[in-house]
């Protein structure tokens, strides 16, 4: 008896592959310096401590760790692998969505610090999540600020907890 995977896809047709030269030494050389500049502005906000950041990077050596950050202090060369690069992009877009979200800046990390009650956080601190050491958690409180500023999740603020909603009488077509 044979199994086969059947679909409806011609074996012919190739699938779109992503753009492999972003990925270039070259690519990343140009942005590990100002990436790792930016992470540690973040880290400085967040207040976290040097174990904290380089779990986010995946764990690198102090000494590595170190020498990465006075390249990119005294705008050296450096090339950051990969998977470091992904981590530190995953924490932008979760600095960038604490923006979005909240007004102060503060009230951001205040977010980050203090125990959810959503079911992906189980009681923990998002911050955990992002200092566990794995893309995985980075990505885990990524995705739910990128769902947050959808409007999914998050208690409404103070301005939308008071909004009554429209009737269709209010709504005006012109």
């Amino acid at each position: 008896m044979a199994i086969g995977i059947v679909s409806g896809r011609d074996p012919q047709v190739e699938l779109p592959r992503i753009d492999v030269a972003r990925f270039a030494p070259a690519n990343r050389r140009r942005l590990s310096a100002p990436a790792l500049r930016t992470f540690t502005a973040i880290a400085d906000l967040w207040g976290l401590n040097e174990e904290q950041r380089r779990l986010i990077l995946g764990y690198p050596s102090r000494s590595t760790y170190q020498s990465w950050c006075k390249q990119a202090r005294e705008h050296g060369d450096i090339t950051l692998d990969v998977d470091v690069l992904t981590r530190i992009s995953a924490l932008l877009g979760i600095h960038q969505a604490l923006g979005v979200l909240f007004a102060d800046e503060h009230d951001g990390v205040h977010w980050l610090l203090r125990t959810h009650d959503a079911a992906v956080f189980g009681g923990h601190p998002p911050i955990n999540f992002v200092t566990n050491g794995t893309q995985d958690g980075l990505m885990t409180v990524r995705r739910f600020l990128d769902a947050a500023r959808g409007g999914a999740y998050m208690a409404p603020n103070a301005l939308d907890a008071a909004f009554d909603a429209y009737d269709d009488s209010e709504i005006v077509f012109s």
